[in-house]
């Protein structure tokens, strides 16, 4: 058994800020079931969203946020996360963050840059990868800072709770970890666990998210007995590069927020088509622009439709995207002469554990934040560039809870009993059902949806369900068992959350309540008492 005094599960960027803000204090734990860097942090293009320019607000962004969450938004939570959004953008640059400044000719400063549903240029950014060099600049003062301990290719099995072991107790006193290096499962203790997993994109057939994204936390924390929220609004980003040899590659919200038009191709006209679907264009909030997207496919029978930003000099793209510009030159598309092929694609899980305001869950001891956490901040459609900001916050929130907690003392850990299991002798079953739920819930429950296809989509899941859980209970548990478990599980929510809702709100639209209905209110799903 490994004691420490706090366990972080995941190593993004709500992980590793939530570790270096309680590194001066704790011993601290980092598990992450692949490498430091293989998450969803940096992949993020965009940057991040803060209050710091003349003739901005506080209000000003949190009414962007509230508009862009349809009515669904916590307003505390929006406006917690947006007053402390600038001492978190302090602290990167304090870290080293090499965030893009205007020039001296501009007057120096924060390059800001705006994006879809803001009112105001208030995008920090490092050029179109953000979230690659904040997590370069984190994952290198981690690695210096001797009071955390990282765990490496570590998969989250389960948390362990009083009631798990027998005792009254409700409290997290740990989880067990699958070490893929060795095989072994290991128990971990400690007093907090803090769950950073990220969100669930992977659940769909296509997405810009890693291969890490399983909604490992979601999943663990249900089971564990918490309460979710929201999980039917899944944010689908409008604009995947669509390349047989792209893999996830997202064309940033930015190139929109610089001018970039979309068009139909020119079998279908060559035409801008935004303006007809809503008075913001191109600028419209992200569910918009998808279901816009998606429209326009499936009415001219498409297969993508087109970015053009080629209008914009080369210098300037140059500037401001050159990643997106050399990855799209490899692929043979020359971004300033030509247009973007794009198409809609699972992006950001708006839902996820409920947590307050110090990332506490329903569970004493245990805090999620993050994409794995719901707390109110994106209502039903999250604001651009507001996720990475979100987890800043929040990390130094939870820090700042634990480390005013009171001490406790926990109970001795059973060790993992594998005793009565085999290897798996037919580990295609794992990858059969994933291909499965992956495909099903992309045709039943993506961006438009219907009752029907909802009650195909749950008939499927029960069954997956029931053969992943018999698999599980006799074979030793591998990486992906483990995550084609967590993300059946988090298909029941998502399923399960949009039966719940009878409207279309946000990004969830459904054929048969395509009206909003008032009051409305958040979905709370409970586990059944008997978990």
């Amino acid at each position: 058994m490994r004691d420490f005094d706090v366990l972080i599960v995941g190593s993004g960027l709500a992980g590793l800020s939530a570790a270096l803000h309680l590194a001066p204090t704790h011993r601290v734990a980092v598990l992450t079931k692949r490498a430091l860097n293989d998450g969803s942090s940096a992949w993020a293009q965009g940057g991040i969203a803060a209050v710091l320019a003349a003739g901005d607000s506080f209000d000003a962004h949190v009414e962007d946020t509230l508009i862009a969450g349809a009515g669904l938004c916590d307003p505390e939570a929006t406006r917690f996360v947006v007053e402390h959004a600038p001492e978190a953008i302090g602290w990167l640059r304090e870290l080293g963050v090499p965030f893009s400044e205007e020039s001296e000719e501009a007057g120096g400063g924060l390059h800001l840059t705006r994006e879809g549903g803001h009112s105001q240029r208030r995008i920090v950014h490092v050029t179109d990868a953000t979230g690659a060099a904040v997590q370069q600049v984190l994952i290198e003062r981690v690695r210096r800072t001797p009071s955390i301990s990282l765990f490496e290719h570590h998969t989250l099995v389960d948390l362990i709770t009083g009631p798990r072991i027998g005792l009254d107790d409700p409290a997290c006193l740990g989880l067990y970890a699958l070490d893929s290096e060795t095989d072994e499962v290991l128990a971990f203790r400690a007093p907090h666990t803090i769950l950073a997993t990220g969100g669930a994109g992977k659940v769909y057939l296509y997405t810009t998210n890693p291969d890490t994204a399983t909604g490992d936390g979601i999943a663990a924390a249900w089971r564990a007995g918490a309460r979710v929220s929201n999980m039917e609004f899944i944010q689908f980003h409008p604009t995947c590069l669509y390349h047989p040899h792209a893999r996830s590659f997202l064309i940033s919200e930015a190139v929109r927020g610089e001018g970039g038009l979309l068009k139909l191709p020119e079998s279908a006209g060559g035409t801008r088509f935004m303006p007809k679907h809503d008075e913001r264009a191109e600028l419209a909030p992200r569910d918009v622009v998808a279901r816009a997207i998606d429209f326009e496919m499936k009415k001219h029978g498409l297969d993508c439709v087109y970015l053009d930003i080629s209008h914009q000099p080369a210098a300037f793209l140059k500037e401001h995207f050159p990643n997106i510009l050399a990855r799209c030159l490899e692929l043979g598309i020359d971004i300033t002469r030509e247009p973007i092929p794009v198409v809609p694609a699972a992006h950001y899980t708006c839902g996820g554990v409920l947590s307050d305001l110090s990332g506490r869950t329903d569970i004493p001891g245990l805090y999620a934040i993050g994409e794995t956490a719901c707390t109110g901040l994106h209502g039903a459609n999250r604001l651009a560039s507001n996720s990475l900001v979100e987890c800043m916050v929040f990390a130094r929130a939870a820090a700042g809870a634990i480390a005013s907690a009171p001490a406790r003392e926990l109970a001795e850990l059973p060790a993992w009993d594998d005793s009565r299991v085999t290897d798996a002798d037919e580990a295609v079953v794992i990858s059969h059902n994933w291909d499965e739920l992956r495909r099903f819930m992309w045709d039943y429950v993506g961006i438009v949806r219907t009752n029907k296809r909802l009650e195909r989509a749950s008939h499927r899941i029960a069954l997956l369900q029931a053969e992943i859980q018999e698999f599980y209970a006799n074979f030793h548990v591998t990486r992906d068992l483990l995550e084609l478990r967590n993300l059946v599980q988090v298909a029941e929510l998502i399923v399960r959350s949009a039966q719940a809702r009878h409207e279309s709100r946000g990004l969830h639209f459904s054929r048969d309540y395509p009206s909003l209905a008032e009051p409305t209110a958040p979905t709370v799903l409970v586990p059944p008492a008997d978990r």
